[in-house]
């Protein structure tokens, strides 16, 4: 159940409140009892979890995403290389 802020525009008084979605926003003050009511929306945290958000994540050698594609270029280009080779000796 979300737990939403109110405060009043007359007298400026805030709290909180537990509601459910579906629940229909406050109206009346509790403390002048004036209906003045406005849901003040809050700053949310968040929060990452896992590898990958830290700064210190990237500085690893193997285990970031750029390793794996370097050796990956290499790959191909020994395979081309190869090719090449294997056509050159071919044609002569």
């Amino acid at each position: 159940m979300p737990l939403y802020t109110y405060r009043c525009n007359n007298c400026n008084y805030m709290f909180e409140a537990n509601q459910h979605m579906s629940d229909s926003p406050l109206k009346e003050c509790p403390s002048c009892g004036e209906d003045e009511l406005r849901r003040v929306i809050n700053n949310v945290g968040v929060v990452f979890k896992g590898a990958g958000f830290y700064v210190t994540d990237s500085r690893k050698g193997s285990s970031n995403g750029s390793g794996r594609s370097s050796s990956a270029s290499k790959s191909r280009e020994s395979k081309s290389e190869t090719k090449t080779d294997a056509s050159a000796s071919t044609s002569e």
